[in-house]
This record gives C-alpha cells, structure tokens and sequence, in this order.
C-alpha cells in the first residue's frame, strides 16, 4: 500500500470516528439535556422502555424530598439538574442530584432581596436547567443566568432585572454550539430573545421580541437548522442563529404565549390559546336579553355594577378544582363597558361576543412550513385546529402524530402532515394539565396537576394502559433516561423502574 493512500485511510478513518465522539448530538441521545429533552422534543431515545406501572410504593428506585419549584429535571451522565426556592430567607436553591441514588450531590442558595412575580399557580423556580456535559445553566427571572460546572463551581453570572412579566418567567434556556439562548426581559418592559457565550456569559446578540403591551411569551425557543424559533405570543418567528436577524415571522395575535412548538419533517407545530375564545367560556353568557332578564332589575336594559354583583364567571371552566377562577363579573365590567359610562349595554354585549368569537378563530393548534422568509402568515399554515386547545402543555409529535392535551384531561391525536384529526377523548383524570407529554418506546405519558400519571399507546386509537397516582400535585414535565423515568412533583423527585 502506498504511504499516501494510508494516510488518507487514516484521517477518514479518525474523521469518521472523531464524529461520532464528539458529534454534540450522539452525546445528547444518551440524556435528557433540558426542558423535554433533545430539542424540546419530549421523545425519550428509541431503546428507552420506561415502566408502564409506577406509585409512590411500586416501582421506586428512590425518591428525594425536594423545595418548592416547578422546574423539571435535566439529565447528563449520572447528574441531575433542577431547582426550587425557599421563602423565608428568599433563596433560589439549585441542586444537582446523583441519578443512581438520589442524594444530593451539591446545592446551592442565591439570595435575593424579592421574588419576580408570578401567577399564584406558578413559581418562581419554573425554568429547566439546561446542560452540556460540561456545564449547566440555571434561569431564574428573580435573578438571571447563572452557569456552573459539573462540580459545582460556579462558572459566571449574568444578573438581569426582575422582569415585569403577568405571569413569572416560565421559559428555559436552551444550549446549541457555543450559545445559550434564553427568552427574557433585559429591563422590566423589553421582551428579548439572548444569545450568550456559554463560556463567560457575555452577550453575542439580543433582539427584541416587540410584543404587544400586557402580552408575554412564556415559550422556550427551539432549533431548526441554522434558525432559533420562539413563539412570542403575538407571531413566531425564526432568527439566525449566528447574527439574531429575524428570517420569518407567522402572525397569531393571541394574548400569552405559554406553550413551546415542536418540529418534524420541516414543518413547525404550535398551540395558541385564548381564555376569552374559549367555547366553554362564552357558553356562560347567554343573548344579552336573557342575562337582561334576570340582571337588570330596574329594567332599562342598562346592566350596573351593582345588578350584577352576584355573577360570577369560570375564567377556565376546565379548572374547576383550582381557587381563584371564579371571577364576579363586577370586577371586569371595564372588560364590556367600552364608552366608560357605567353601564352595559346590548350593543356593547354585541362587540364583546364577536371579539370573543374572532379569538377563537385565531386560537389553536397550527401546522407551519418551514423555510420562508418575510411574512409567512398568509402562504405557510398547513392546517389548523381550534377546538380543545391546551394553554400551557406543549404539543407533541410522535411517529407522525401530533397530540396535545388539554385542562380538564381532554386528549387530541392528529395524523401530522395532513392535521386530521384522528380522535379526541376523555383520558378519565380531570383537572388541570400544565406537564407537557413525553413519548418513550412507543407510549404517551402524560401528567395532571392531580397526580395522575396517564400512560397509553401511540397511534390512531386511544388505548390506555396505565393510570398511576402519585398522590401529590404534577406541574413538571417527566424525563426519560437508562429505561428510567424521573417525575418530579410538589414535594419530591422521584425515579422509577423495574
């Protein structure tokens, strides 16, 4: 053999093997990085065979008590990466946890002199860490971006203001190449999208998300090639990964972004939600005459403050088991009276009941080409639904099908590419739904905020083949790594496995 053609076989020979060391990729299959895992897909490896049957006493590999927060667990190697607070001193807790037995293998405590704001639902530790085998990068809209290593030293900081967000910051970073890229305010009022070095923190590029007054994103950003896609309530868009330029933009106009979008095959999936385009919302107030009949008690077809001081409304009848969603009417009047004279009128019913309606045409679950560039909004939708539409729970696309899950445990399946729908059912466990699905060796989990831990086949018919209890509140999204599976509730992280 010729000295020549040796040495090429050779550099073939280490490129192709170099590849598969170091190809971030490979390295991700084997762990569950961020939020969802690989991409913010929620599809375990294909050789993960999780159990199907699982409680707080059948099929406990450990269980570790854990401080108040929603984030859900991220995985690399044997580490486990997830976070809580502690309200008196005010401390952001960061823990990273030993995933064969459950102890603790460091932590640590920020200080801080206040809590962001947040829905009296949600938390101040909401955000997923997100890791990269070598570091691990902890949100805290309370704080900011803090990155530490695996050991934990703490790496660099990047201190932000307490965003002035509705709702709390519930997105999660995300890592790709050399960045982390994280959805966020860099002063109370200024939505961006961030690219950071992931080596000192600095700022690469910044861009921002231009959002409508009182509207917030609480979406995390997911790849597609060389683009960074968010869902900033008003559109999604891409941008470029390298410069943060804006490439397309696909207009929704709905008040919050909460949920995260998917991709498959070039198309992008997304869900859009309206609390006031809800069918079952606007099913409580009937023809204006009708609610005239029983409210207006003096009888001039002019409805005052004080005639409907008794009414009260479900803002999301799904959630009936959750405080704080009845909402007496008197408290919103300003939501109807439009002139600001007081009164509700029958043409002022009118407006509210039409734009309710338009909302609901908006709202929805949508099927995005990829690829454009510009405005989309008028050439790219694939298909789309509006009916049972989840609020915060991420769609999921598994073997060509897209399932999302909404409040009150109503399922949808739709075959992927032509969005028809292949059924929606009741999975028999009510209540609020803000875990997203996962899928693992061709199985759906899905998580209420009850507990209940539904696991049922994919495919074209719904067949459930496990409902499993784990008596304490879900607002986490499960991970799936070694054929395990990892929740974590209000009190605990659990893993399971047989």
């Amino acid at each position: 053999m010729k000295k020549s053609t040796a040495v090429l076989i050779f550099i073939f020979l280490f490129g192709a093997l170099s590849f598969v060391i170091i190809n971030p990729l490979n390295a991700q299959i084997e762990n569950w990085p961020q939020f969802r895992g690989i991409n913010c897909s929620g599809i375990a490896a294909e050789d993960q065979n999780p159990p199907i049957s699982f409680g707080p006493d059948k099929n406990v590999l450990w269980k570790t008590s854990l401080p108040a927060g929603y984030s859900s667990p991220s995985i690399w190697g044997d580490c486990i990466f997830i976070t809580g607070i502690e309200k008196e001193p005010k401390l952001l807790k960061l823990f990273c946890i030993n995933r064969n037995d459950g102890t603790i293998r460091w932590e640590e405590g920020i200080a801080v002199e206040e809590f962001e704001r947040t829905h009296w639902v949600s938390s101040p530790a909401s955000a997923t860490p997100s890791a990269d085998g070598e570091r691990v990068y902890f949100y805290f809209g309370s704080y900011g971006l803090l990155c530490y290593d695996f050991n934990g030293k703490l790496q660099w900081k990047l201190p932000m203001p307490v965003p002035g967000s509705n709702h709390g910051m519930g997105t999660s970073p995300i890592v790709t190449g050399g960045l982390v890229i994280l959805n966020c305010f860099l002063d109370q009022n200024d939505p961006r999208l961030l690219a950071i070095n992931k080596h000192d923190g600095s700022i690469v590029w910044k861009h921002s998300l231009q959002q409508l007054k009182n509207r917030d994103s609480y979406s995390t950003p997911v790849i597609y090639k060389d683009e960074v896609i968010i869902y900033a309530s008003d559109y999604v868009a891409g941008y470029n990964i390298k410069t943060g330029d804006r490439i397309w933009r696909f207009v929704i106009d709905v008040r919050d972004a909460a949920s995260t979008p998917v991709i498959g095959k070039d198309i992008l999936y997304t869900i859009s939600y309206s609390a006031m385009g809800n069918p079952k919302m606007r099913a409580q107030f009937p023809d204006f005459m009708e609610f005239a009949a029983i409210y207006d008690e003096n009888g001039d077809l002019l409805i005052e403050k004080n005639e409907i001081k008794d009414f009260q409304f479900l803002l999301n009848p799904e959630m009936p088991e959750i405080p704080g969603y009845n909402v007496p009417m008197m408290y919103v009047m300003g939501w109807w009276d439009w002139n600001n004279d007081k009164f509700i009128d029958s043409t002022e019913w009118k407006n509210v009941s039409e734009g309710w309606e338009s909302r609901y045409n908006k709202q929805g679950l949508k099927a995005i080409k990829l690829g454009g560039k510009g405005d989309i909004s008028l050439n790219y939708l694939l298909w789309g639904h509006t009916e049972d539409v989840p609020y915060v729970s991420s769609p999921l696309l598994f073997n060509d099908h897209v399932y999302m899950i909404k409040n009150g445990g109503i399922i949808s399946c739709f075959q992927a590419e032509s969005g028809r729908l292949l059924y929606r059912e009741r999975l028999g466990a009510s209540g609020a739904y803000f875990s997203s699905p996962i899928a693992a060796n061709g199985r759906i989990y899905i998580a209420s905020r009850n507990g209940i831990v539904t696991v049922f086949e994919a495919g074209d018919e719904l067949n459930i083949l496990s409902q499993n209890d784990l008596d304490d509140k879900i607002m986490a999204t499960p991970a799936v790594v070694d054929n395990k599976l990892y929740i974590r509730t209000a009190g605990s992280l659990y893993a399971f496995g047989e």
